[in-house]
């Protein structure tokens, strides 16, 4: 994402007063620059960094949302509204199924909170809108490009995410509203695709309707309600069917069990899986996070046969501080 705001798109991609159906210096109002400031020492300091940047979208009074991987082990978050003004923000919850991150500003910012709308709303083809910090200079006029499964290598999956192209080059928790102006996606990736021989670049939103069931829990408890699910700290890519090991997370259950660099996975608990959606439904399927997980892999000619015992992904992050 990048870090400059001495950029703007060219006036043909902004949206216009004239065009819309929605009051948009509203809608622009209601999307906030985040920095957050993680210790070194973090779980996710190596892979994600220590200084964190992106937007967040004020949805209630004194309630932000944006994408949880800018908040994650944060020691220190700040908010900055588009008049100016900056309040210190608490990192209330970070849901790793939805991927939504949610903080609590620890003073009034002096914004109206957004209306939220429905990933229904949209289909492919349809106009919609990307803003990030910065006013109409960083707004983008974009359309739905797809509806389709998302799975990340870092054991994460949407059943249906949102994608858009063109892309905007300031993703990360950017605001993406439909015709009506109202919020239906939270920004989280800079995907690129192939189109007609060409590569085109867009980006990847978790619709917000994942956010409803369980906004309460998450305000009142920074837990969703729901049991943890397994994770194994494993990194898999997919190559011609097969699932490839890319990497293992130091000291977690994958290492622990012995799975290795370039090993192939067959199957998880008898079940054969040839895709990470897949390989990550069978493992979600054993139970929640501390059950056993077997796998099979192929180790060149051999056949190994492990027990990966899970872990709740969160027990290996720092916690917030209260200030």
């Amino acid at each position: 994402m990048s870090d400059s705001n001495d950029w703007a798109f060219p006036e043909e991609m902004r949206p216009r007063d004239e065009d819309v159906d929605f009051e948009l210096a509203a809608a622009l109002d209601a999307v906030v620059e985040l920095r957050a400031e993680v210790p070194e020492d973090a779980f996710t300091a190596a892979t994600l960094g220590t200084e964190r940047g992106g937007n967040g979208v004020v949805i209630a009074e004194g309630v932000v949302l944006t994408i949880g991987y800018l908040i994650t082990e944060a020691e220190t978050v700040w908010l900055t509204s588009r008049s100016g003004k900056v309040v210190q923000g608490y990192p209330l919850a970070y849901d790793q199924a939805t991927g939504f991150g949610l903080i609590r500003a620890l003073g009034p910012l002096g914004v109206s909170a957004i209306a939220r709308g429905s990933a229904a709303s949209v289909a492919r083809g349809d106009r919609v809108y990307v803003l990030s910090h910065g006013g109409r200079r960083h707004a983008l006029r974009t359309r739905i490009s797809d509806k389709r499964e998302f799975a990340g290598y870092w054991e994460y999956l949407l059943d249906e995410a949102l994608f858009t192209a063109p892309a905007h080059p300031e993703w990360s928790g950017a605001a993406l509203l439909n015709g009506q102006g109202e919020l239906v996606g939270i920004g989280s990736l800079l995907t690129q695709e192939s189109s007609q021989g060409e590569t085109v670049q867009g980006n990847m939103s978790v619709p917000v309707d994942l956010l409803e069931p369980i906004l309460d829990s998450l305000l009142a408890t920074g837990q969703s309600g729901r049991a943890p699910r397994p994770w194994l700290g494993m990194y898999l890519g997919e190559s011609e069917g097969q699932l490839v090991v890319a990497g293992t997370s130091q000291g977690g259950p994958a290492q622990r069990a012995g799975v290795q660099l370039e090993d192939m996975v067959i199957d998880v608990a008898g079940q054969r899986v040839t895709s990470l959606g897949a390989f990550f439904r069978a493992a979600w399927a054993l139970g929640p996070a501390g059950v056993t997980v077997p796998i099979t892999l192929a180790r060149g000619a051999e056949l190994l046969r492990l027990s990966l015992q899970s872990v709740d992904r969160n027990d290996m992050m720092r916690k917030p501080l209260m200030h």
